[in-house]
């Protein structure tokens, strides 16, 4: 099995190589996605978070309210930590739960959107990075995502610079042209990892 985790900035565009990566045959396990399922009603995660920080941060009908947790935890370094101290082990242990059931020669593919910020790169075999320049990262988040100029810049400075991200990337997927032209990218990195795919597991 090769590990692979795959990130990339706000708005550079890993969700949709993930996608392509899925189609094509990749295991893709995704942080984002897990990190929704493990706070979703009536689960351990959920609990904890409401003993953390209230009621206050639960919708009508008992979901939790993610715009106004936000708002909590955005703006203090220390509430975010807390949030995280629950979220993170639960969404690692699903992920390893996920990862372990996958067959010998499977490419897993984890989508971490703060892999390098939270120095996770020498968990996995190879980190595949999506490259794109802050101007097009901030024009999708503007333009695709509805986000104001000012709350774009807000997320894209939270997260770890470009540089930083490509220092810890051993595949780097360009993406700052059409859509089309991302696929044939896409396309010659998912044959360099069943390659290597086949020589771990071989």
């Amino acid at each position: 099995m090769l590990s692979v985790g795959l990130t990339g900035g706000i708005g550079a565009g890993k969700s949709e190589v993930g996608r392509l990566l899925e189609s094509y045959g990749a295991l893709r396990i995704d942080a984002d996605r897990i990190a929704r399922e493990v706070v979703e009603p009536g689960t351990e995660g959920l609990a904890a978070v409401v003993a953390e920080f209230g009621s206050g941060i639960l919708g009508p009908d008992g979901t939790l309210d993610r715009p106004k947790l936000g708002a909590v935890v955005f703006a203090d370094p220390d509430r975010l930590a807390a949030l995280n101290a629950i979220v993170h082990p639960l969404v690692a242990a699903r992920s390893k739960e996920l990862a372990e059931a996958a067959p010998a020669d499977a490419v897993v593919v984890h989508e971490v959107p703060l892999l390098t910020e939270n120095g996770l790169a020498p968990r996995y075999d190879l980190v595949v990075v999506v490259d794109a320049d802050p101007a097009t990262q901030l024009d999708r988040l503007v333009r695709l995502r509805g986000m104001t100029e000012a709350d774009a810049r807000a997320r894209m400075a939270a997260q770890a610079t470009r540089e930083e991200r490509r220092a810890v990337a051993d595949l780097i997927i360009d993406n700052d042209g059409p859509r089309d032209g991302l696929e044939p990218r896409v396309r010659e990195v998912w044959a360099e990892l069943t390659r290597r795919a086949a020589a771990v597991s071989g």
